[in-house]
């Protein structure tokens, strides 16, 4: 288990030369945003070469290379099309759809930058300097399809390739780690396999298969994969005078740095601009006080079970794989939903920008139901970028903590794993205390499909069921910035401060029936 944590840890709050650039390149979108005097297309054309300065590339080698992919992600954080390398166009091609502030993420939202691509092995399985020769040969005696044999004239290990079925039953049993089974990143980290390869080896993306969870992203070592972001029309959208409310997601907790408190951050967006700042927990609140209501009133005498409705990724993979269960995916509205309808109940003519972890959640905003409710989503990555645009140090500002929402424990718990179905049991258990509730949870798509399989095959009749699509929960999503063991201590440590343990006990909750 503690192998299995740290492998889904591993890049997570390490600053490589990728994140390096996606924070460069979320900055500079910003001051384009910020300064009105100086043309945006002018400027987009100017910035690969302020990115990548020099005549010699950085990490590629090939310095034309590198600005051209630079180019591509400047694009993409304006949430503009991707474009391959055939396209002459200047990178101010269509700048002006940038400028549009109601502009609505337009699919693909993940893209690949094709030549940016490292055109990896899709999955490749070989013996390394490692082998010993050695007598017992057990990868030999393991192999099904009789693909490894010894090279007599040194004693080692030799791989059919036209044999192998990639099992990896050699390299399990191999004493000195000698044989490895190498994945192409990006694809072994999509619960979807909506990865492929094109006719060139490069990595594609099935848009039928793909929910945007965006752990491709975070994945691939070559940064050759990259999502769309509203920061520019975020910003656009203040400066033209509108009324623009923030809503954190529970996870925000420790991204923006560990001093960073959340009456710090309460300040380092007011400074910003943004008219207010509401907790997502207060929707988490709602959303788990409204599906204990369902669950107990619809399983198992309507449903065989139910299923937690807030992980975008995770209830667009049920409904695609398992289009027959769809009733089975709760209807309660998400909490991100929940909370925008509850500023623009009490904001008229206000804008709400969702600032959370996830990039489904970009999808999830899109969907005709939800568009008058969210106008915008950042990820607390792109956040940041506007800070350090702004050159605020949100670690040295005092703290605001006026106004800093009612939100219970459990509602502040539903970024971590496990904490969206303990928070609809908790108001059950309340309000229905002889009510038996059974619970099941996955984390990471592949492992929720698995509970799917196992929910169809009837081994969780009368369950609710937690799925979430990044592992570890929301403090594992595409746009966090620290490691998912640091985000789970410091949003729990949060959590414990609430006023309420429960979520139907908030000073929200009587505004359910209004929503």
């Amino acid at each position: 288990e503690g192998i299995k944590n740290r492998r889904k840890d591993l890049l997570r709050g390490v600053e490589t030369r990728i994140q390096e650039i996606r924070r460069m390149i979320f900055r500079e979108v910003a001051r384009m945003a910020y300064d009105t005097e100086n043309s945006v297309a002018d400027k987009i054309e100017e910035l690969p070469y302020e990115i990548i300065p020099g005549e010699v590339g950085n990490f590629r080698n090939d310095v034309f290379l590198e600005r051209a992919i630079v180019g591509e992600r400047l694009r993409l954080a304006m949430g503009l099309p991707c474009r391959s390398a055939a396209e002459h166009a200047p990178l101010s091609d269509n700048i002006a759809l940038a400028d549009q502030a109601e502009t609505y993420y337009t699919p693909p939202l993940i893209n690949i930058i094709k030549f940016a691509c490292n055109a990896c092995a899709e999955k490749r399985v070989y013996v390394t300097e490692g082998c010993q020769g050695c007598l017992a040969h057990p990868c030999v005696e393991v192999c099904p399809k009789k693909a490894v044999t010894l090279d007599r004239t040194n004693g080692r290990s030799v791989i059919d390739t036209e044999k192998c079925i990639k099992c990896g039953k050699c390299a399990e049993v191999c004493s000195y780690n000698a044989i490895i089974v190498q994945e192409r990143p990006c694809a072994k980290a999509c619960g979807m396999d909506a990865i492929g390869s094109d006719e060139n080896g490069k990595a594609e993306i099935d848009s039928e298969k793909c929910v945007s969870c965006g752990q491709c992203l975070v994945n691939c070592p070559f940064g050759a994969i990259s999502d769309k972001s509203q920061i520019f029309q975020v910003i656009r959208a203040m400066q033209s005078g509108e009324r623009v409310y923030a809503a954190l997601a529970p996870a925000f907790v420790g991204q923006f740095g560990a001093k960073v408190t959340p009456g710090k951050l309460r300040s380092a967006m007011k400074l910003l601009g943004f008219a207010d700042i509401f907790e997502v927990a207060i929707g988490a609140d709602l959303c788990a006080t409204q599906e204990a209501e369902d669950f107990v009133q619809e399983v198992p005498n309507k449903l065989p079970f139910m299923a937690t409705s807030c992980c975008p990724a995770w209830s667009s993979m049920a409904k695609k794989l398992y289009p027959e269960y769809r009733e089975c995916i709760s209807m309660a509205l998400t909490p991100m939903t929940l909370t925008a309808r509850l500023i623009k109940e009490q904001h008229k003519n206000a804008k709400v920008v969702f600032i959370g972890p996830c990039a489904a959640k970009k999808l999830e905003a899109m969907r005709k139901s939800v568009r008058s409710e969210v106008d915008f989503v950042l990820t607390f990555e792109e956040m940041m970028g506007i800070f350090e645009a702004k050159d605020i140090d949100v670690a040295s500002l005092t703290e605001e903590v006026e106004g800093i929402n009612d939100a219970s424990e459990d509602g502040r718990n539903f970024a971590v794993s496990g904490g969206v179905a303990q928070s609809v049991v908790n108001v059950i258990l309340e309000r229905y205390p002889e009510r038996e509730i059974k619970i099941a949870n996955a984390e990471g798509l592949r492992d929720c499909r698995k509970l799917l399989m196992m929910a169809k095959a009837g081994k969780y009749n009368g369950y609710l069921l937690e799925g979430m699509g990044c592992p570890g929960g929301c403090i594992a999503g595409a746009g966090t910035m620290q490691s998912i063991k640091k985000s789970q201590n410091a949003v729990k440590k949060y959590a414990a401060q609430a006023n309420h343990k429960n979520s139907n006990e908030t000073e929200y909750v009587k505004e359910l029936n209004k929503l």
